[in-house]
């Protein structure tokens, strides 16, 4: 007869940390799974434009087009603009050349009903969302046709409220509590929406990243972080930000997944923010993404980076250019050739030319545009207000 086995007792189960869990014996506080996926980088189309073909996003070539199309924008807007501002033609401009990518394939990868909360380089969504290229110029102009009557300073752009496109913010963070706010009233009135929200890593520093991630995960609001993280906030390297393994690494402590993917990979990009979105419309909270890329441009326009950055570091970058990576891989696919892109370049420029001189002339908004909008009749302090200002104007001319 065959030996009994030796009884083998029970082992305690390993339980993922949270409140009510410190008890437990073993204590996973998150998987190997999730902590790869926040540690690793993500990618699909690699710095010489091949893609691994199982994973590339299923989308139609003309979607490819459209995606390619609003990042070449992006690109010779930003050429053209930082040209007007050194020229004297509009005040400030802050670009995005060398991170297109993460600008137009997240926002892409949204529903149109989604919310977009941007931070200060992403206003290039807002045109691929529908905003009027002339609007765009308008506000930077800060024109009687500006949206926001030239009360934000340029590259803020105010957008009609059906395309659910907040102004950008410059101020480091702040927009993080603004778009869990946007989710959580989603939630609560059963919306089936999202929100996609920007970020700087320098923003990782500042208190309302806390606030905001700590608050999503807390109610399980359906909100996308991504954090744009190019190397550099103003003059502070990444490797100052944080002593984090990973800014995506960072989301795991607050109970939500973090992914991070390579940046300038508008398939990855577009993947893990699809991927995340439907996971948020599943009632399964939010997610941090970090798209690890770099700023070929100035901070602002007033800027020179070169005063801190080395040239070195821009050259290896430039070699992993967003726009040439896509390119390579439509030319090859057959879905854009050499003539199509020429053509798509010559198109665009003549309508940046003719935004421009169609709004260069228009004149400034009215000063009594200082009094509206807050108001439906602007209280008697603020009319008395205008009434001076509008004497001392007319004794300076």
């Amino acid at each position: 007869m065959a030996s009994a086995k030796p009884t083998v007792p029970p082992q305690p189960e390993k339980v993922r940390a949270g409140m009510g869990d410190m008890n437990s014996e073993f204590v996973e506080v998150w998987t190997d799974a999730a902590y790869e996926r926040a540690t690793g980088l993500w990618s699909i189309l690699d710095a010489e434009g091949r893609a691994r073909a199982k994973e590339i996003p299923s989308l139609a070539p003309e979607a490819w087009r459209r995606i390619y199309r609003g990042m070449r924008l992006i690109r010779l807007l930003d050429e053209r603009m930082t040209a007007w501002q050194r020229a004297g033609r509009i005040g400030f401009y802050a670009d995005a050349r060398g991170q297109e990518a993460t600008v137009i394939a997240p926002v892409a990868a949204m529903e149109h009903s989604d919310w977009i909360v941007p931070a200060n380089r992403e206003s290039g969504a807002a045109l691929f969302r529908g905003l009027p290229l002339a609007t765009y110029v308008a506000q930077q102009l800060g024109n009687a046709h500006d949206l926001g009557k030239g009360r934000q300073m340029p590259a803020h752009t105010a957008t009609p409220r059906s395309l659910r496109f907040l102004p950008g913010s410059s101020s480091a963070s702040t927009q993080l509590p603004q778009a869990a706010g946007l989710a959580w009233a989603a939630k609560i009135k059963h919306d089936n929406v999202a929100v996609l929200a920007y970020l700087g890593e320098g923003a990782t520093s500042a208190e309302d990243f806390h606030t905001g991630l700590n608050f999503a995960a807390v109610f399980r609001v359906p909100v996308v972080f991504l954090c744009v993280n190019n190397g550099w906030a103003v003059s502070t390297p990444a490797s100052a930000q944080s002593a984090s393994e990973t800014f995506a690494v960072k989301a795991l402590a607050y109970g939500m997944p973090g992914v991070r993917v390579d940046g300038n990979d508008p398939f990855a990009l577009y993947a893990a923010t699809h991927e995340a979105a439907a996971r948020a419309r599943r009632g399964e909270g939010p997610t941090l993404i970090e798209a690890v890329t770099y700023h070929l441009g100035n901070h602002g326009s007033p800027d020179h980076p070169s005063d801190r950055r080395d040239e070195a570091e821009r050259v290896v970058w430039t070699a992993r250019d967003p726009l040439t990576r896509l390119q390579t891989w439509l030319r090859a696919e057959g879905i854009l050739d050499d003539a199509a892109r020429n053509n798509l370049d010559a198109s665009l420029t003549d309508e940046i030319r003719g935004a421009m001189e169609s709004e260069e002339p228009i004149a400034a908004p009215t000063r009594r545009t200082l009094i509206e909008d807050v108001y439906v009749r602007p209280p008697a302090a603020l009319e008395q207000q205008l009434s001076e200002l509008e004497r001392i104007r007319a004794r300076r001319r």
